[in-house]
């Protein structure tokens, strides 16, 4: 029997996406991100059912973690994890991180495994978007109010003290917004309120610049990321009125950092891909 036209289309169409990823920069931005989204709703699907028997332990999270970090070998990433003795100490901390986009979530599961006990602190627009809001909420991440200053940082300081019992990271993106500027931008107090009061070590985090990611020119190439967790900054001893100080502190040396590596990846690390900017 011939095949009928919507046959011959779909067969086409199967056709022709190779050769359109390769050569339309917009549709592989597009498509990448289709994947990485599809994918991670999908495996929220399947988990959900087997979390729900742990609700709010974050151990889920190693689970979901194992799984979803192949995504990245999928659309092309791959991560380099320095200072991983940092992030495997057993204890409770705020974890401070910069936030380029939302492939930084990536980077996070490509490493859960190491830090075995994590939490996140999310925008609660997440927890809406099920599946995948769902799944984050059984895995203990906590969603917060942005636009209510007081009842974010009542969520938070509730949660400190269970996570300091219990020995748990908490991570935490303090420029809030996430952007791909190829700077670090001023950081907000709430993770440093939260340090200072349960009186928790906090742990640097940088991610190298995305110079493969382009929001603006829909470009979205195969690249290499660093993850840097620095040396643990103690605030024992802090009080509130330490906190502009210590942000500043903590700022710098994640400044410091991202500057290094930013060297680092445009010249040595994947010379073979063009840079933005350069």
């Amino acid at each position: 029997m011939a095949p009928n036209l919507v046959e011959v289309l779909s067969i086409s169409v199967l056709l022709a996406l190779p050769f359109i990823y390769e050569t339309s920069r917009a549709f592989r931005y597009y498509f990448k991100f289709f994947v990485y989204y599809a994918l991670v709703m999908l495996v929220s699907f399947f988990l959900i059912p087997i979390m729900a028997f742990r609700a709010g332990d974050v151990t889920n999270l190693l689970l979901a973690s194992a799984i979803c970090k192949n995504i990245s070998r999928l659309i092309g990433l791959h991560w380099v994890l320095r200072g991983r003795e940092h992030l495997a100490e057993q204890r409770a901390c705020v974890i401070v991180a910069n936030h380029q986009s939302s492939l930084d979530i990536l980077g996070m599961f490509e490493y859960w495994n190491v830090m075995k006990k994590c939490t996140v602190v999310a925008k609660k627009e997440l927890f809406y978007a099920w599946p995948f809001g769902l799944a984050a909420w059984l895995c203990g991440l906590i969603f917060i109010d942005r636009l209510n200053s007081g009842r974010a940082k009542d969520s938070i300081n509730k949660a400190a003290t269970q996570i300091k019992q219990d020995q748990v990271k908490l991570w935490i993106f303090p420029e809030g917004t996430r952007k791909n500027t190829g700077e670090i931008h001023p950081f907000k107090k709430g993770a440093f309120h939260v340090a200072v009061s349960a009186q928790l070590p906090i742990l640097p985090v940088v991610y190298s610049p995305y110079y493969f990611l382009d929001d603006r020119h829909r470009t979205f190439d195969s690249g290499n990321v660093i993850i840097s967790a620095l040396p643990p900054i103690s605030t024992e001893g802090l009080t509130m009125e330490d906190i502009d100080s210590l942000m500043e502190r903590v700022r710098q040396c994640m400044v410091d950092e991202f500057m290094k590596m930013s060297k680092e990846v445009k010249s040595d690390l994947l010379p073979p891909y063009q840079i933005s900017g350069s």
